[in-house]
């Protein structure tokens, strides 16, 4: 999951700072949730979900598909 969550941000041109901005949480926070060293929250998932517009299971790493058929 600290993977995906760190590919994406890359893939789309952020800095952790502007991510976290965007979630509300000190540039630490966000970098300890990229390196595994803090637990996600679930809201935060949820907002990083709709943020690259892919499912949490994606971001969880349960899943290679993005987004689910709709």
């Amino acid at each position: 999951m600290f993977k995906r969550i760190r590919e994406l941000r890359e893939d789309n041109d952020l800095t952790q700072k502007q991510l976290a901005k965007f979630l509300n949480c000190s540039q630490q926070v966000y970098s300890n949730y990229e390196l595994g060293q803090r637990d996600i929250p679930t809201d935060i998932l949820i907002k990083l979900s709709k943020y690259y517009n892919v499912s949490v299971d994606y971001l969880l790493d349960l899943t290679e598909i993005k987004q689910p058929p709709k």
